[in-house]
């Protein structure tokens, strides 16, 4: 049985090769630039919901702020409610419903509907990866002149981006193999072709079985080069820590004064500083 399933998966190879490739090379497409676009809108969205709000701001910017921060989360809960299937029949056939044919391609439609589902799941992503981040660093930022545009630009979003690489690189899997579900649109990516050889040939398992080590494939090759861009974030996993100026505590390097030494402020013993200061010393 492995050796007849083995002969007729090299049979639809050999036949139908051509149009598998060109539905993998559509699917790497569409997953790429909807995950692409779709962390640009997650990280707006994620970037909107985390601007400090405080009762001494203007009542405009409190309004601007509630209302954006009630779209966002609209937006979010509809999409990351919804199957992506119902979102591209909704999109694909209620918009022109309502507002006639807009659509110019069917590419258009997919780009648009995985687009517009990873920035949902996005949104949550990055604010959550934003919140993470010591708020120390945002104080540090601001003692030192910066405003909020500049903290989160060089301060906080670079730090959040190491946080959500992960769930990026997770979203953009989930991408490679939710595109197939653009078939019910029509769209010709990986899974519409598998459809369409075994439909025409009545070969449903071997083609399956293309398809299975097709996506597997895709997804292990994403899941290496993301670890990979991991690693590279991470930098050098030995460093030492620059303590030039003895006089100058560096952080982590820093040890409590050993108890009743001429170092510790207060002994246990007489329950008073073990030193006086030369002031006091003179009086």
């Amino acid at each position: 049985m492995f050796s007849q399933l083995l002969a007729d998966v090299v049979s639809l190879w050999a036949k139908y090769g051509k149009i598998y490739l060109n539905g993998i090379k559509n699917t790497l497409i569409l997953a790429i630039t909807a995950t692409a676009i779709g962390c640009l809108i997650g990280f707006i969205c994620g970037i909107l919901q985390t601007i400090p709000v405080s009762k001494t701001d203007n009542i405009f910017k409190r309004v601007f702020l509630g209302l954006i921060r009630v779209i966002i989360r609209i937006y979010v809960e509809v999409f990351r409610g919804t199957p992506m299937i119902l979102q591209a029949v909704f999109i694909y056939y209620g918009v022109p419903y309502f507002f006639g044919h807009v659509f110019k391609s069917i590419w258009a439609v997919s780009l648009i509907v995985v687009s517009i589902n990873t920035g949902a799941y996005m949104a949550e992503s990055v604010r959550g990866g934003i919140l993470s981040i010591d708020p120390g660093q945002t104080e540090g930022a601001k003692a030192i002149g910066m405003n909020h545009f500049q903290t989160m630009l060089y301060v906080i979003l670079p730090q959040a981006l190491r946080n959500i690489m992960p769930q990026i690189g997770n979203n953009y899997i989930i991408n490679v193999k939710d595109t197939s579900v653009m078939f019910i649109i029509g769209f010709s990516d990986f899974f519409s072709i598998h459809k369409m050889v075994s439909g025409a040939i009545y070969k449903y398992f071997p083609s399956a079985f293309i398809e299975m080590v097709g996506y597997l494939t895709l997804t292990l090759v994403a899941s290496f080069l993301l670890r990979w861009v991991e690693r590279k974030l991470a930098g050098s996993e030995s460093y030492e820590l620059a303590a030039g100026d003895q006089l100058v505590t560096v952080a982590g390097t820093y040890n409590s004064p050993a108890k009743g030494s001429p170092f510790d402020e207060k002994s246990k013993e007489f329950g008073k500083p073990v030193y006086e200061p030369e002031e006091e010393a003179e009086l």
